[in-house]
């Protein structure tokens, strides 16, 4: 369907007008939208006049929520000598490729930025988006790149959402909150773009599958009902501060943080609880600091199952609350296969597997390997990673806790035995210097480099490209309607070495 004058179109125009920067007072009338950048923003190229046509210039313009073919007007926000920054003010004319977005809160949401532009069209930007990374700027010797992994499911495909409480919800117009009641300025949902203090409070997501909406929608209004306080994050007051839904094949985690503990919190989780039999595990947390990470909080199990598992080739993975498992959960087991492919373990490899998680990677492998040494930071996941393995008669595989680079050094793999192959998965940020370094040394025949990031995969890829060379390069899609995408790196020693 395209988008010609929809309500979502003109909320979405009026957005961006109100968040323009007043500071910089340029327009740039009928630019025509060329093609997809980085980050998730669209790119075209206008010409700035100068005194006389010799002195005129080029310059690249950035703009979120284009589409390639749309004709807009801009507003300059940000304005530097070879690019500047902007966002629509108008669109002149939609481009024939542009789609409807299916959610109501396309535009304020930070996510699903790519809702407007088809799924082929996204397929194609991400392809190009590891191209780019890896080829074009970091100047690495690829083979031919592999057609990208789409996702089966587009919509509802998250098994994990964090919904943030706020007393003070984000307003498209401030002077709103003069007219509301206190308890009408309450939302939960997510953070609003770089604001940190603003919650969108929302009413359908499209994210995760049912009955993840129907429990956030309930959680709130419970608390609005019952006068549970909802968090101020600017003065951090308030009482209720977060709620966690988790859903896996067995069942659904919910997880509600409190910043204290209060007498109706009892009555509030066995409402919760009563209304939602689907909810297999009921935590909560109290957590006084400053900040929502509940990475060093400690989750009380109010009722239900310990955990939840997902389920992949007959093997059972324990999720825990603090547990780290993809959040694609369908896209998670091709992503698996690639990796599982690209190591071509023949049963009498030692496989060394950094940043582990849960082991879900390991176990995965294990059956075609000799061992499996897991190694992760979290020492939360380490312990379900052993309790994983022991659950699906895993003897093969051995898990460590500990900050990879303290870890991973020449002692341990003198006592452990050298890899045959390595596979990682680390952060967004990529793999420390010591790390590359220690994995250089060791010289697996293979490393399996599995990637969030593709800019600092490349980074990396040119430390490890002294002893080895790219053989494979599978990009899959975890994230739609995102410019986020995975990729997945096969690594041959070179014969000379």
């Amino acid at each position: 369907m395209y988008m010609k004058a929809s309500p979502v179109t003109s909320k979405l125009v009026y957005l961006c007008r109100k968040m323009r920067n007043r500071k910089i007072d340029l327009v740039l009338s009928d630019v025509t939208i060329e093609d997809v950048a980085a980050e998730g923003k669209a790119i075209a190229h206008v010409t700035l006049p100068g005194e006389d046509s010799a002195n005129s210039r080029g310059v690249v313009v950035f703009v979120p929520f284009a589409v390639p073919g749309d004709v807009v007007d801009i507003k300059v926000t940000k304005k530097r000598s070879n690019y500047m920054e902007g966002f629509i003010l108008d669109i002149k004319k939609p481009s024939e490729y542009r789609q409807e977005p299916f959610c109501e809160h396309f535009g304020v949401c930070g996510g699903c930025k790519w809702q407007p532009l088809p799924y082929e069209m996204q397929l194609k930007a991400k392809q190009q988006q590891v191209y780019d990374q890896l080829v074009r700027i970091g100047h690495l010797q690829v083979p031919e790149i592999k057609p990208i992994i789409p996702s089966e499911k587009t919509v509802f495909y998250r098994n994990k959402l964090e919904f943030t409480a706020s007393d003070r919800r984000w307003l498209s117009d401030v002077s709103e909150a003069e007219s509301l009641s206190p308890a009408a300025l309450c939302g939960l949902g997510f953070h609003v773009g770089k604001y940190f203090d603003k919650v969108l409070d929302l009413h359908k997501c499209w994210l995760q599958p049912d009955p993840s909406n129907e429990i956030r929608l309930f959680i709130r209004n419970y608390a609005l009902n019952h006068g549970i306080p909802f968090y101020n994050l600017r003065s951090n007051s308030g009482v209720f501060r977060s709620v966690f839904v988790r859903t896996a094949s067995s069942g659904v985690m919910v997880i509600v943080c409190f910043a204290e503990d209060f007498p109706e919190r009892k009555k509030f989780l066995e409402t919760v609880s009563e209304r939602f039999p689907e909810i297999t595990s009921l935590y909560y947390i109290i957590n006084s600091k400053v900040n929502d990470s509940i990475s060093d909080q400690t989750p009380l199990l109010f009722c239900g199952d310990e955990a939840i598992y997902e389920e992949m080739e007959g093997l059972r993975f324990k999720v825990g609350p603090k547990s780290f498992f993809q959040t694609n959960s369908a896209q998670a087991y091709n992503l698996y296969k690639v990796a599982r492919d690209f190591a071509g373990l023949t049963g009498g490899e030692t496989v060394y597997d950094l940043y582990t998680g849960t082991g879900t990677i390991a176990q995965f492998v294990s059956r075609q390997a000799a061992k499996v040494i897991g190694i992760e930071y979290v020492p939360e996941a380490i312990e379900d990673a052993i309790v994983n393995a022991k659950a699906n008669g895993i003897t093969n595989c051995e898990f460590f806790a500990g900050d990879m680079k303290d870890v991973l050094n020449a002692g341990f793999i003198s006592v452990h035995g050298r890899p045959d192959v390595i596979i990682l998965d680390p952060p967004r940020a990529g793999i420390h210097p010591d790390v590359a370094k220690v994995i250089l040394e060791a010289a697996p025949e293979k490393i399996v480099y599995v990637s969030c990031n593709p800019a600092s995969q490349a980074r990396d890829l040119s430390v490890l490209c002294e002893k080895y060379d790219i053989a494979a390069v599978q990009p899959v899609d975890m994230f739609p309607h995102t410019q986020h995408v995975e990729n997945v790196c096969k690594l041959i020693r070179k014969q000379c070495l």
